[in-house]
C-alpha cells in the first residue's frame, strides 16, 4: 500500500509538471515594451518589471521545493537553489539596485573608462564580485553606455538613460562620464542630439532658464567638442573641453577649469580670433594674400600619457 501510494504521487507530480510546462511561454519583448511604454508611462513598465521578478523568484523556490520532495522520494533531480536567506537578500539587493538607476542612481561601477585586465582570472573576480546583484549592474551600466553611445543597449537602458538624462540624474551623469573619459576605441562616443542633451545634464545646466544649448557636440576619448550657443554668443561659438586627468593644461590661449557632475576637472577653451591667411596670384605675377578674422581653437592640448 505505501509502495502503491509514493507511485501514485510520483505520477501526479509528473503529470503537474508535465501541464505546466508544456503551456506557451509568454515571453516579454523589446517590441511588447515599447508598447507598453508608449501606453501608458516608463514608471509603470519599470513597477512591472519589479513585479516578473518577484513572480520569477516565487516560482523558482516553488521548483526548489518541488526538487526536494522527488529527491525524498528517491528521484534525482537538479538543484534550482540554495539558501532561502541568501537569495532573499541577493532579491533585495537587486531590487533596490533596479530602484535607484531608474530613479536616477549613478552607476555601479567605477567613474572611470579604465581598461580591462590581461588574466581571465582577474577579470572573473570582478564579474563575480557583489554577488548576482553586481553582475547584474555592472550588465545594466554596460548596456546604458551602449545605448548611449548607439552601439547596442536595449529599450530598457534606453528608456532609463534618456530619463535620468531629462532630469539631470546621477545615473546619466555617470554613463556620460564613462563614456567622455573612456577610451573611444572602447566606449565609443555620444553624438548627434543626444550628445548636445547630454552637455546640459553633464555640465548641470538642467532646468536653468538662462542656460546654454549645444550643437555639433561630440563626447568620449577624454575630450568633448562642439559648439555653445548663448546670450553672449547667439550664432554660437566652438569649444574644447580635455580632461584634467588625461591631458595637460593647455599652453597657447586662455583656458578655465569647470567641473562636472560627477566630479571630474575639465580645461575649457572658447574659439578665438585668429587670422586667416588664403594666398592668390597677384597681377604683377607675385604671391599675395587675402587675409581675414575667423574664430579657432587653440591648439589640442598635450595627453599626459604621451609627454
Amino acid at each position: 500500500m505505501k509502495k502503491f501510494s509514493k507511485i501514485l504521487i510520483i505520477v501526479v507530480v509528473i503529470a503537474s509538471l508535465t501541464m505546466l510546462f508544456s503551456n506557451t511561454v509568454f515571453a516579454l519583448t523589446e517590441d511588447e515594451v515599447k508598447a507598453k511604454v508608449a501606453a501608458t508611462s516608463k514608471e509603470e513598465v519599470s513597477g512591472n518589471v519589479f513585479i516578473w521578478f518577484l513572480c520569477a523568484m516565487a516560482f523558482l523556490k516553488v521548483s526548489q521545493k518541488i526538487d526536494s520532495f522527488m529527491s525524498s522520494l528517491g528521484i534525482n533531480v537538479g538543484h534550482t537553489g540554495g539558501n532561502m536567506l541568501a537569495e532573499v537578500l541577493i532579491a533585495a539587493r537587486g531590487i533596490s539596485e533596479g530602484k535607484r538607476i531608474l530613479g536616477g542612481g549613478g552607476l555601479g561601477g567605477g567613474k572611470g573608462g579604465g581598461s580591462s585586465g590581461s588574466s581571465s582570472g582577474s577579470g572573473n573576480a570582478r564579474f563575480l564580485s557583489g554577488g548576482f546583484a553586481g553582475a547584474v549592474s555592472r550588465q545594466f551600466n554596460k548596456s546604458a553606455v551602449s545605448s548611449a553611445t548607439s552601439q547596442g543597449g536595449n529599450v530598457v537602458t534606453r528608456n532609463a538613460f534618456q530619463t535620468s538624462m531629462a532630469k539631470g540624474g546621477s545615473f546619466a551623469n555617470s554613463v556620460i562620464g564613462t563614456v567622455a573619459k573612456g577610451n573611444i576605441a572602447e566606449t565609443g562616443s555620444i553624438t548627434g542630439n543626444t550628445a548636445s542633451q547630454a552637455m546640459t545634464s553633464y555640465l548641470g545646466y538642467t532646468g536653468k532658464a538662462d542656460a546654454p544649448s549645444f550643437s555639433d557636440t561630440e563626447i568620449g576619448g577624454g575630450r568633448i567638442m562642439g559648439t555653445e550657443i548663448s546670450a553672449d554668443h547667439p550664432s554660437g561659438i566652438q569649444f574644447g573641453m580635455y580632461s584634467a586627468d588625461q591631458y595637460m593644461a593647455p599652453e597657447k590661449g586662455s583656458y578655465d577649469t569647470v567641473s562636472s557632475a560627477d566630479g571630474a576637472k575639465w580645461y575649457r577653451q572658447y574659439a578665438a580670433d585668429a587670422v586667416e591667411k588664403t594666398p592668390y596670384t597677384a597681377p604683377d605675377g607675385k604671391i599675395a594674400y587675402n587675409e581675414a578674422i575667423i574664430q579657432k581653437l587653440p591648439p589640442v592640448p598635450r595627453r599626459k600619457d604621451k609627454v
